[in-house]
């Protein structure tokens, strides 16, 4: 009597479906149970798992929990509720209880375990809140850098009961909570082709082709199917077709980079789409001034890809905010922005200003790949900045064991471009001829050649290496399968030879 007065109030819960693992146990026998789990539960993680394993529910899982003094879990069968506690009073708490306060409650575990302990302590969890349960898994799992989700979380029985309830009625899941999943599960490098992957994807697509995907819907699942899928998924045109459709007032700014990223992965299509993307470009104008650092870093990035060369002002508009952002920008941020200005050939003293200040207080911390860019960006622009030359200077000299070949030439090549010497020139080149003496074998040729080159441009003829550049395996390898060196080698060697005779006078030519 006392389930079926259960089951009674459960159908009365107005505001939240009790769906999920522990409540359908209710309608499956126990062995049912565990043959869904072998058969359906184990290909989910077949790709993430550690060692072979099989995963399986313990029948604790499948007893009915119930709260006790806040915190203590009775299963159904032991005496757990006084005569004053009873389902209306959990009823109320479930009403009571705002979405809102149960994300922020679940924003602040860090660490998967605490996520599904806090978990365990619900009755009843909506199909939505699942959904977000997962996705928080996921995040912590992330920020600790593991690629893959721990053997114990897999293993556990809540951890499999939130994927139990989210493959068992897919239908029932909202587009917020469906899409969520979907996402989380592909954080975790999911078996594309498990049953629980797709489900979701087959209901999402079911969705898109009803048309009840909202934008930002339709921009996670675009996203979300090129990962899983490729940007070859045939779905992904109709999801772009729908975005078309779509007013660009009702987009989100983050909306709006998410449709830059997806059209970005279909770059080779970018003819098709031209229309759309200079509709796009121009309301974009619109919004820069809401934009994330890492939003506009995208944007530059997409607009690269997408060879948007029609779309200056854009990119200028960018930059006038890249400027109030360059404190923030990640390194790889950082170095994406740089890259998309080189590419569009843009130059803005406030942005030289700016960086000037960001190289010479963070140089040291920067990554080489980011200085290299900066370097480059330099040379290019014959932007001779000495703020930033000089911060190069000092990087090189304390961090060069740290640098490949390639980046010690990129950081000094642009010395020799701009004709400038560093005031710690001398400690410079003793330190890169260390480096060349130490490593000398491991500089591709014309890598080597230029880096040279450049010290000659800037009084410091590299005489101690004349003899390794001008022997016939150097210049055989420098040659490589032509039939003769090009023009700009010949030129550069020419040019070497006669700076080390002209202006240095001990130097012996060998007969």
């Amino acid at each position: 009597m006392a389930l079926i007065t259960l089951r009674r109030n459960f159908c009365h819960l107005s505001d939240f479906r009790i769906r999920g693992a522990l409540a359908a146990l209710r309608n499956h026998p126990i062995n049912h149970v565990h043959k869904v789990s072998k058969e359906q539960l184990h290909p989910w993680f077949c790709s993430v798992q550690y060692e072979p394993f099989r995963i399986h529910f313990h029948h604790a899982c499948y007893k009915k929990f119930h709260l006790q003094n806040g915190n203590e879990l009775h299963p159904v069968g032991e005496p757990a509720f006084s005569q004053g506690q009873d389902w209306n009073k959990f009823e109320q708490n479930l009403k009571n209880e705002d979405e809102q306060i149960f994300y922020r409650k679940l924003n602040e575990f860090t660490s998967s375990e605490e996520v599904l302990s806090f978990i365990k302590t619900l009755e009843t969890l909506p199909d939505a809140m699942a959904a977000g349960a997962l996705q928080r898994i996921c995040e912590v799992e992330k920020k600790g850098g593991d690629q893959r989700l721990p053997k114990e979380i897999l293993e556990s029985s809540v951890f499999q009961a939130l994927c139990f309830q989210l493959e068992r009625e897919p239908s029932q899941l909202s587009n917020s909570g469906l899409l969520t999943a979907l996402q989380a599960l592909i954080w975790l490098h999911v078996d594309t082709q498990s049953s629980l992957v797709l489900n979701l994807v087959a209901e999402c697509q079911n969705r898109l082709k009803r048309g009840g995907l909202e934008v930002h819907d339709l921009c996670v699942l675009g996203e979300s199917l090129i990962r899983l899928q490729g940007p070859g998924c045939v779905t992904l045109e109709l999801i772009i077709y729908q975005l078309q459709g779509a007013k660009l007032e009702v987009f989100t700014p983050e909306d709006i980079v998410a449709l830059y990223r997806i059209l970005q992965a279909c770059a080779e299509k970018v003819d098709q789409h031209q229309t759309f993307l200079n509709t796009i470009n121009n309301f974009s104008l619109s919004i820069v001034s809401y934009l994330s650092p890492k939003s506009i870093s995208q944007m530059l990035t997409a607009l690269v890809v997408l060879d948007q060369a029609q779309a200056l002002p854009l990119v200028i508009k960018l930059g006038k905010y890249v400027v109030r952002h360059i404190p923030h920008f990640t390194n790889e941020e950082l170095r994406k922005v740089i890259e998309a200005f080189i590419y569009f050939g843009h130059n803005d003293r406030f942005f030289i200003k700016a960086l000037e200040r960001h190289v010479a207080a963070f140089c040291l911390t920067l990554d080489a790949d980011v200085v290299s860019k900066i370097m480059e960006y330099c040379s290019r622009k014959l932007i001779l900045s000495e703020p930033i030359l000089n911060a190069v200077a000092e990087t090189f000299v304390s961090q060069s064991e740290k640098l490949s070949p390639s980046q010690i030439s990129e950081l000094i090549e642009p010395f020799g471009k701009l004709n400038y010497l560093p005031p710690n020139a001398p400690a410079l080149f003793r330190k890169l001829e260390h480096v060349l003496f130490t490593h000398f074998n491991y500089f591709p040729p014309k890598t080597l050649l230029r880096l040279l080159h450049s010290c000659s441009l800037i009084a410091h003829p590299p005489v101690n290496f004349m003899g390794k550049i001008f022997s016939p395996f150097f210049l055989q390898k420098l040659q490589g399968e032509e039939s003769h060196l090009d023009r700009l080698s010949m030129a550069q060697l020419t040019q070497l030879f006669l700076t080390s005779v002209l202006e240095c006078p001990f130097y012996k030519v060998k007969a």
